[in-house]
């Protein structure tokens, strides 16, 4: 059964063959290998050694059918059977060994694999996650790094075994009987051709329920997901969704019916041509055992053989299908692996001065990269990247926050305000000019270093599906229970964990739906205190929050900016009033600074946004 299914899946990928690979892939595959190689060896002469007992066996017992006929010794038949028992023991003795081999290999390759894959991705630039398709990364870590593992392991030793047990079982068998052997390739075409055609129409209904599976896959992440699901409940057609679903799930039951019958078909006619081709065996053998041109045991050697011929020479057609197939594995995680991270530690980096820490910007300018400097077509499942981008959206920015002051930035939606706020903790590095933290530039900082200096708190501000614990703890891994509980109470929500039945251990759902806006947005503030970051970044905290929970979060958010410096956009210009110093920035320049008095009675930009909000908010009397 499992020969049978191995020689199928070889037809299928035939259909499926790749049609090349970049030059200098398999340079890098063995590279990448070099750790595994003296395990590679052992498992190679292992597989060597298999391949001979698989041989053998059948020799032996032409020679206790010829010693039964031939009216020899008891002892001896006695002895041939203990020697065919002990090259039984023995192929199983190596079979385990080779799969502890193979399994050292296999899963030391994916978690190699794995782990750099992780940690490039980890170092690739905000702009790479906003662009790519979750989906598609996840598949190269699990998908494609399997099929690469499957190059070391099943391909390898497959080709190995294969010419091996092909070269001596044609040897053996030539030399048995040259006039047998021809007859039995004879029919080796009736296989080989139809499991082809059956391969490819395999390979076609495997293609097209992978297909529909990932189109139910997506529509059940998205559909499932808190914000999917409210958006189907409130605009969604439910009916609808559930027919498209069972649209698609009918045709994978039906795509399962065919695909079960195919593999029946295939299997009758592989049992077929063997029994045929060992009844053609049976046949001239034993005719030409009749004439006495024959041994008996050389006509059942033969037929033996049959059955170790007839798996490699179909296997082996397939070969460079399956080797191409593994390597191109390797090609597409190798893609994710050449992606410049763009973001770069320096070799000298150095640490964030200690003591309070000033920011600066100085005459910074900066576009956003195109799709091409850091992004995959097909992780972001089109065929062509959009590669607009280049225009610069900062012009000569300028300021300054000493330490513990609070510089304020406002504007219109897209005036370049985050984009400020990006280039502070380094997501993105300017294009000229310089930011920097106590007189460092930051690109002269170490990760660590600038990770425990600046704290940023978005509007919607990540969190895990994981515990509240878990979640505070991801800033500061060492925190204590009464750090964190600490935490919680400057961020106003100690009270809200201790009525939870679980408390610090409770789930809070994913991105932590299960809490309100105003609540996660507070716990993201004590997850921000735990860190004791010198430097906070506030990217529009209370946006979209109701009153109740701007006062709240307010609250804690003038303990987290309590004697830190800090950048805070907000769109409530009310909620910075008392800001050291406030900038207003339009269209990617700074176009007014000074306090909020100073920039009132100045007439200008702030004071056209402030008086505009202020009659938004101010209530219509009846």
């Amino acid at each position: 059964m499992d020969n049978t299914w191995t020689l199928l899946s070889g037809a299928m990928r035939s259909a499926d063959a790749p049609k090349g690979l970049r030059r200098g892939t398999v340079r890098r595959v063995a590279r990448f290998a070099r750790p595994h190689w003296a395990r590679l060896g052992v498992f190679l002469a292992l597989t060597v050694v298999s391949a001979v007992l698989a041989v053998s066996t059948p020799l032996l017992a032409g020679r206790v059918v010829d010693e039964i006929v031939g009216g020899g010794a008891a002892a001896t038949v006695i002895w041939l059977a203990l020697a065919i028992a002990a090259l039984a023991i023995a192929d199983a003795g190596l079979g385990l060994a080779e799969r502890w081999q193979s399994a050292h290999i296999g899963e030391g390759l994916i978690f190699d694999l794995r782990r750099a894959v992780f940690e490039h991705v980890q170092r690739m630039p905000i702009a790479f996650f906003t662009r790519t398709r979750t989906g598609a990364l996840v598949s190269r870590l699990n998908n494609d790094v399997i099929g690469a593992q499957r190059t070391f392991t099943a391909t390898l030793s497959g080709l190995v075994t294969n010419v091996i047990q092909l070269v001596l079982s044609l040897a053996v068998m030539v030399t048995l009987s040259w006039q047998v052997t021809l007859l039995a390739l004879v029919l080796l075409p009736v296989f080989v051709l139809p499991a082809r055609r059956i391969g490819r129409r395999m390979a076609d209904l495997q293609r097209e329920s992978a297909e529909l599976n990932a189109s139910m896959t997506t529509q059940m992440t998205e559909r499932f997901s808190a914000p999917g699901a409210t958006l189907v409940k409130l605009f969604g057609r439910p009916h609808a969704e559930a027919a498209e679903f069972g649209a698609r799930a009918g045709r994978v039951r039906d795509i399962g019916v065919r695909t079960a019958m195919l593999t029946r078909w295939f299997m009758t006619s592989l049992t077929l041509v063997s029994a045929l081709a060992q009844a053609l065996v049976y046949g001239l053998g034993g005719w030409l055992a009749l004439r006495g041109d024959l041994a008996p045991g050389t006509v059942v050697a033969l037929a033996l053989l049959l059955t170790r011929l007839y798996s490699p020479l179909t296997a082996l057609a397939n070969v460079r299908v399956d080797v191409m197939t593994a390597l191109v594995s390797f090609e597409r995680v190798f893609e994710v692996l050449d992606l410049d991270p763009m973001i770069k530690e320096r070799p000298d980096a150095r640490k964030v001065p200690s003591g309070g820490v000033s920011v600066e910007l100085d005459d910074v300018r900066f576009a956003y990269p195109s799709a091409d400097r850091y992004s995959l077509a097909s992780l972001e499942d089109v065929s062509t990247l959009d590669n607009r981008g280049g225009d610069e959206v900062l012009h000569g920015v300028s300021l300054r926050a000493e330490p513990g002051e609070m510089v304020a930035l406002v504007g219109s939606s897209g005036a370049g305000k985050s984009t400020i706020a990006s280039l502070v903790p380094r997501l993105y590095d300017a294009d000229s000019g310089s930011v920097r933290l106590s007189g460092v530039d930051v690109r002269d900082l170490t990760f660590a270093s600038l990770r425990e200096a600046v704290g940023v708190v978005t509007q919607d501000g990540h969190l895990f599906h994981d515990t509240i614990r878990a979640n505070l703890a991801y800033a500061a891994p060492d925190a204590s229970d009464a750090e964190i509980w600490h935490a919680l109470d400057r961020a106003r929500l100690a009270e809200l964990v201790r009525s939870l039945p679980d408390g610090l251990d409770t789930i809070i759902g994913e991105r932590g739906y299960r809490l309100s806006g105003g609540e996660r947005q507070r716990l993201t503030i004590a997850r921000l205190l735990l860190a004791q970051p010198r430097v906070v970044v506030l990217d529009e905290a209370t946006a979209h929050l109701d009153s109740e929970s701007e006062a709240a979060v307010g609250e804690a958010l003038s303990d987290a900016l309590d004697g830190r410096t800090a950048i805070v956009i907000a769109h409530r210009l009310s909620t910075i009033r008392a800001a050291d110093r406030i900038m207003v920035v339009e269209a990617g320049r700074v176009v007014e600074q000074g306090t909020h008095e100073q920039l009132l009675a100045a007439g200008g930009r702030y004071a056209e946004l402030y008086h505009t909000q202020f009659r938004e908010e101010t209530p219509t009397a009846a």
